[in-house]
């Protein structure tokens, strides 16, 4: 999704409705956004959205699915200059970096995700979602550690789990200090225990 300032610059009414709800998805919550404030802020007429989505619902789905496919790109980028394991297993930290500073225009508040999932009811498919997203997330890491010196699958399966948990709760303090900085913090609380291996 595009940043809030290219919301307007040539985008079809689709991209534009998705760029709007992102932006106030993020900034104020999917429950306290409405359908009237997405549409006024991606300037199209009502029945553009109903032309695009069939609800909100299908609407908060795809911006779910859109900002998994960006963390997946940006962690992509990453990977693709990284000269080990390691360097791979870090590169997810640098991701969420990446991902937190492309939104810093609206105010950085954590894991879009996560702030996501909280406000969904359980079993909700949008909760199921954020689910599998950071499961990809553990799993990614996990591949990596296991090229890493041979760890058994067990072990490299634990290890991708507290090095989730270390990211996760490092985000998770980022979005209340509205500064990525603790993410760099956690990724170099990795790289000492990854080093030490």
């Amino acid at each position: 999704m595009a940043p809030d300032s290219e919301l307007a610059q040539g985008a079809g009414a689709r991209d534009r409705l998705l760029a709007a709800a992102a932006l106030l998805f993020y900034r104020n919550g999917i429950n306290a956004t409405g359908i009237d404030a997405i549409i006024r802020e991606a300037g199209v007429a009502r029945k553009s959205l109903y032309n695009h989505f069939a609800s909100k619902s299908e609407l908060v789905a795809c911006y779910i699915e859109e900002r998994h496919r960006q963390w997946l790109g940006f962690y992509r980028e990453r990977e693709a200059h990284a000269d080990s394991h390691l360097a791979a297993v870090l590169a997810v930290f640098d991701a969420y970096v990446d991902h937190a500073e492309s939104r810093f225009s609206m105010g950085f508040r954590g894991c879009g995700l996560l702030n996501a999932a909280g406000e969904f009811e359980a079993g909700d498919q949008g909760r199921e979602a954020v689910r599998r997203h950071k499961e990809e997330v553990e799993r990614i890491i996990a591949g990596h550690l296991r090229e890493m010196r041979s760890p058994s699958s067990v072990q490299a399966d634990d290890l991708a789990q507290q090095i989730a948990f270390l990211l996760e709760g490092a985000i998770a303090r980022a979005g209340l200090a509205g500064s990525a900085a603790l993410v760099n913090d956690a990724r170099r609380y990795a790289q000492r225990w990854l080093e030490a291996l």
